[in-house]
């Protein structure tokens, strides 16, 4: 009796297991959906109800946006890296998309001049081909950034930040890069030039928006980066109110200019609810809230330097996303009932990232679950920080090869639609490592109707969700698991298939797997997936 009783505890333990790392010689499960005749051993079950009948609500269609972090700007030369046609064609595949250029360095750069002024008449744009980088320059950069990174990392450290001024070959790289990308920049300016009186100093924006003018260039702005830690970095205290205020003067400034009168101006770019934080949003929203057409906020879930594997794969820090989110989300509506409110910077952790974690494929489950997790709640766009800048958070690596995140969020750019809605769990049976999302599926890819489940398993086992909808017709399966190194791996698999650029200006087939009609999906241990029932027919997505 006891050694039976013990042969229950023992699997017991096992299927609610949180161990996280595979062994080597372990049995994957087959990225399929289970056919009703199986008669193999089967992974336990999860019921989930899908209601197809309404939308609970919409995002914007930018709402997977990427950043350049200003870094990269360290040293001008490193902006000719945006002419490669590598990461060209990488940028492509995440339009329609916003492009942030901003970050901690964006409050020590200072925009210098260099040429005498011309007119648009005269200046006649490049061609894009024109505008690439050669070969030989290209990896010669690529080598310089690398050891560049680490002078970053050690300003980082130390918190000590140097000076920078950039001439208008920033802004032209720049321009060039979203422009022929098709990404829509956002630039950050400023904001530690201040007067005597703590009042920003917008003489050095006002030449930047001048030159930008004469260009042409269409582009939005913001104004400063995380306010809240401007002691820390500079010695400067700003309060919410005067932030506002600063707000209100770039506004006035924008309005008074044929090209930027209607341009786009967010912020304040405060980072996420904690302490003295919280006072300042809401001085913000007083006397800036009118400036602005979205407020923004970061958020990180763990410290780069201190967090673990187990961290990446833990539900509960997963969910503390709900909490910030909410606390935003209601200072804002208080302040402005229509207001947007986007992640104007997110990844998973802060301080650069943790290095052998946020460039790996344990990274996905966090940038996927915030996906999910803040379409639901209410957010309407998320700016992934970074595409390419320094740390270890970028979604393209030294060398510009993309890394697991890159291929999660093309792979949610092409599948997923703005509609958000309902799912949960139906039964008595459920999993605290099992997250589920469901979108109405990309109309431009799909026919109306058609949904698109989001699922992530967090656990060791193999699992499969049942639900009466997936009866309606055939499935799309697009399953993506780590490489050769498990969740450390820096390659990811879609059904099965490594994905590997074949040249610098070719993406591989990013197809799904069409699967017969079935009773159960299965999610791998591990894995990140996206279900796409094509038959539907879900009156929320007509």
């Amino acid at each position: 009796m006891e050694s039976g009783r013990l042969l229950v505890l023992v699997l017991l333990w096992y299927q609610s297991s949180t161990a996280l790392l595979l062994p080597q010689n372990h049995t994957r499960f087959s990225p399929l959906l289970l056919p009703q005749n199986q008669t193999r051993f089967s992974p336990p079950v999860l019921p989930v109800r899908l209601d197809v009948s309404e939308v609970l609500r919409r995002v914007e269609r930018r709402f997977l946006s990427v950043t350049i972090d200003a870094s990269l700007a360290s040293e001008e030369k490193f902006m000719s890296l945006l002419g490669s046609p590598k990461i060209r064609t990488l940028a492509k595949a995440l339009t329609p998309a916003f492009l942030r250029f901003g970050g901690t360095r964006q409050d020590f750069m200072e925009f210098t001049p260099q040429r005498v002024p011309r007119d648009s008449a005269s200046s006649a744009e490049k061609s894009c081909a024109d505008l690439l980088l050669p070969p030989w320059l290209e990896q010669r950069l690529k080598k310089e950034w690398t050891q560049q990174q680490l002078l970053l990392m050690k300003e980082d450290l130390h918190r000590k930040y140097r000076r920078v001024k950039f001439t208008e070959d920033t802004v032209d790289l720049l321009h060039s890069f979203s422009n022929c990308s098709g990404l829509d920049l956002i630039f950050g300016l400023n904001a530690l030039l201040r007067t005597p009186e703590n009042i920003w100093n917008s003489s050095n924006a006002r030449s930047l928006l001048q030159y930008c003018e004469s260009r042409g260039y269409q582009m939005d702005w913001e104004l400063g980066n995380e306010p809240n830690s401007y002691e820390k970095k500079a010695g400067v205290r700003v309060d919410g109110n005067q932030l506002g205020e600063d707000f209100s003067r770039l506004r006035e400034m924008m309005s008074q200019s044929k090209l930027y009168q209607h341009a786009g101006l967010y912020g304040p770019d405060v980072g996420q609810p904690r302490d003295h934080r919280t006072d300042l949003l809401q001085g913000f929203l007083q006397t800036g809230a009118g400036a602005v057409d979205a407020c923004t906020w970061h958020h990180y879930y763990v410290n780069g330097r201190d967090t673990s594997l187990e961290d990446f794969l833990d539900p509960d820090i997963l969910d503390t996303l709900t909490l910030k989110t909410q606390e935003v989300l209601e200072k804002v509506k208080l302040a402005s009932l229509e207001k947007p409110v986007w992640l104007g910077e997110t990844s998973s952790a802060y301080g650069g990232g943790a290095a052998g974690l946020s460039d790996t494929f344990v990274a996905g489950f966090m940038w996927l679950d915030k996906l999910g997790l803040g379409a639901r709640l209410g957010l309407d766009l998320l700016m992934r920080q970074v595409f390419i800048g320094s740390g270890s958070y970028h979604l393209i690596d030294q060398n510009l090869d993309p890394l697991p995140d890159y291929w999660l969020s093309v792979l949610y750019k092409r599948l997923v639609g703005p509609e958000v809605l309902n799912v949960e769990f139906s039964g008595l049976a459920r999993s605290k490592r099992v997250r589920l999302y469901l979108h109405c599926a990309d109309r431009d890819r799909f026919s109306r109707g058609a949904v698109i489940l989001i699922s992530l398993n967090l656990g060791c086992q193999a699992l499969s969700i049942s639900s009466p909808l997936l009866s309606t017709g055939l499935v799309e399966a697009f399953v993506l698991e780590s490489g050769e190194e498990g969740l450390y791996s820096r390659s990811v698999k879609l059904n099965g298939q490594l994905l590997q650029m074949p040249d610098d200006k070719t993406l591989p087939d990013l197809r799904g797997t069409r699967l017969p009609l079935v009773e159960r999906l299965q999610l791998p241990a591990f894995s990140l997936s996206f279900f796409v029932l094509t038959e539907a027919r879900a009156p929320a997505c007509w």
